[in-house]
């Protein structure tokens, strides 16, 4: 069964052009609530209605204010619309912010419009024929041009039925919002109803809510959990994206949300004080903007003021389009291919706007050939951005892409499992990196593992757990194993035990090293359960610790010598005579003590304690108090 469709229609237009009368004939709400809108017979406030469509198809209807003083209202309602009605009063026509509208809509992309004259019982037939070719003119080369045009008188319900299967028609082709993604709500209202606590309103722009969900608050990095949730007034257990959602949301103070908050599946969307955008100037700018210029910048439900960082100029003039950084004075929650409008500081009108290609960029150096061409990157699509982040990263797990991208699991995978096959990205269990990282990544291991046999040439490889450090501490183990399987699996690489060493390595050693080597074997085989520490040990043949270090290593590698701790060592035959000793006790009797296997062994106290210690940590004894038991001895 197909899912339902949830579709948000929004209202646009000058003060006064009837755009609240017109709801209320389309939905039979009121959506003026506030005493002063009806006093003063405008919208103040963001107004909501439900409206049902003839195929039974439930849509909310967003009633923006008209006036030049609220278009920060209105820009908060505008976001997440699927269709509008630009608004126009055929006695009047094109007014100021019937322009204003229009570019903000533009610069929105929202995605189709209809063109609704009111007060048409008002005019003449001769006067609105002369408007509609004024609006004609005016949306020519935008995302009206060609639009329809319904005729209405609101008050009689003159037109209202042509303009409700106009609007049937137009919502058909719309396409439904990702309801499988990440929950995301920016909140446009908040109050508190007695008895029930904080409820806050906003327009579901991607995925789902449901009761009993915890779910972030941003940007104060609250978590909390959704007690109710309603949909055009009625409780639902479950709203989707493109729903007008109120939610009442426990234990959350009403005095710590704000107009700009977003309710969001924890640990997905972050916070941020720095975006990377493509930004167009309107050709009706009154200035060019210059580096680090001040504006107001509205996305979603959230503003700013921010410091525009031109990347590749130092001006940027009306009608023209740039990538530039911008700098924000308060942290908002922004997504990849949001939408945003930016206002001039002072005066405050709308001069442009644009998308977010990074939410969260590093700090860019202007005048750069590569920052420029990475943005570019970023800009061309959702798989060229999963890449783009994948390099930034070094490797993410799906969790992390979920949180970079916003994008739904379903989508990153298929994503992800297109450019594997184009050899873009690898899986390395779990963890996915770009395909150029992790061939990098087999390079550095190699290297590493052949600067290892240089350095220490006694040694038969390099220790796993040492050839994993060579790589970003973010690839967790599975990942490392995976990667490092690659090269087990091409020969590059071979194993044995815990050392990995270069296919065809072998240990070389020379007439001289081996007298050594000979000399410490001997002093060692001579010296039997009497061996001292390896200070007085080397001592006796003239040599420092640094000397023997890489020979002992070679012994200790080779099984000749056993490391009881860093500062006594046995030879393999007094160790097998001592662990014998062990067992053939513990055959007759449950416990021993440290000076019982002191006279067993013949050797002085340290030597015993250290070689009881090293036993302990093999689990062959285990100690209790002053003795030890037998707890995994080998056969």
């Amino acid at each position: 069964m197909p899912e339902p469709r949830h579709i948000i229609i929004g209202t646009a237009g000058h003060v006064d052009h009837g755009k609240t009368v017109l709801i209320k004939a389309l939905t039979g709400v009121e959506t003026d609530r506030l005493k002063e809108e009806k006093q003063r017979g405008i919208s103040i406030e963001l107004g909501f209605a439900p409206f049902r469509l003839p195929d039974g198809t439930l849509a909310g209807v967003v009633d923006v204010p008209g006036h030049e003083r609220f278009i920060n209202t209105m820009l908060a309602g505008i976001g997440g619309i699927d269709l509008v009605l630009l608004v126009v009063d055929a006695n009047e026509g094109v007014m100021p912010q019937t322009r204003e509208h229009l570019q903000i809509l533009q610069l929105l992309q929202i995605p189709r419009g209809i063109i609704v004259l009111t007060k048409c019982d008002q005019a003449e037939e001769d006067l609105i024929d002369l408007v509609e070719e004024e609006i004609r003119d005016e949306v020519a080369g935008s995302f009206l041009e060609g639009a329809p045009c319904c005729r209405v008188a609101a008050i009689d319900g003159t037109g209202i039925p042509d303009l409700v299967q106009t609007i049937a028609a137009e919502v058909r082709r719309i396409e439904p919002k990702p309801a499988d993604g990440p929950l995301r709500l920016p909140i446009d209202r908040h109050f508190s109803v007695a008895g029930f606590g904080t409820v806050i309103t906003g327009t579901l722009l991607s995925g789902r809510v449901g009761t009993g969900d915890q779910v972030d608050v941003l940007p104060r990095g609250l978590q909390v959990r959704v007690r109710e949730v309603q949909v055009h007034g009625r409780k639902v257990e479950t709203a989707a994206a493109g729903q007008r959602v109120a939610l009442n949301l426990a234990g959350l103070d009403r005095s710590v949300l704000r107009r700009g908050t977003v309710i969001a599946t924890p640990g997905i969307f972050t916070q941020t004080r720095r975006l990377d955008v493509r930004l167009s100037l309107l050709e009706t700018a009154p200035r060019p903007l210059r580096f680090r210029d001040p504006v107001h910048l509205l996305i979603g439900t959230g503003r700013a003021v921010g410091l525009v960082a031109l990347l590749d100029r130092d001006v940027l003039r009306p009608g023209e389009s740039a990538l530039v950084q911008i700098h924000l004075d308060r942290p908002l929650v922004a997504h990849r291919q949001d939408r945003f409008i930016i206002r001039s500081y002072s005066p405050v009108t709308t001069i442009g706007g644009g998308s977010v290609i990074d939410p969260k960029p590093a700090r860019h150096k202007r005048f750069r050939d590569e920052v420029m061409q990475g943005l570019k990157e970023l800009e061309s699509g959702e798989r060229a951005f999963l890449l783009q982040k994948l390099q930034e990263l070094c490797c993410a797990g799906l969790r992390e892409l979920e949180t970079a991208s916003g994008l739904g699991r379903d989508r990153i995978e298929d994503h992800l499992q297109a450019l594997a096959e184009s050899d873009l990205v690898e899986d390395l269990a779990g963890q996915w990196t770009a395909g150029e990282t992790s061939r990098h990544w087999q390079k550095l291991l190699l290297n590493a593992v052949r600067k290892w046999h240089r350095d220490q040439p006694l040694q038969p490889g390099m220790a796993k757990a040492t050839l994993k450090g060579v790589l970003p501490g973010q690839l967790k183990q599975k990942g490392f194993d995976a990667l490092l399987n690659r090269l087990l699996v091409s020969g590059e690489l071979v194993q044995n035990d815990e050392w990995l060493a270069e296919r065809g390595f072998e240990i070389r050693i020379d007439p001289a090293m081996q007298k050594q080597l000979d000399r410490i074997v001997e002093l060692y085989r001579s010296a039997g359960p009497q061996a001292k520490n390896h200070r007085e040990m080397l001592g006796q043949i003239g040599m420092t610790l640094e000397q023997a270090e890489p020979l002992l290593q070679l012994l200790f590698n080779q099984g000749i010598l056993v490391r009881l701790n860093e500062e006594n060592f046995l030879h393999s035959d007094s160790y097998r005579k001592a662990l014998d000793l062990l067992k053939n006790h513990f055959a007759d009797e449950k416990t021993l003590t440290l000076a019982q296997f002191r006279d067993l062994f013949g050797s002085a106290r340290k030597q015993v304690q250290a070689l009881l210690e090293y036993w302990d940590a093999k689990k062959y004894t285990l100690r209790q108090g002053d003795e030890r038991v037998a707890w995994k001895l080998p056969e």
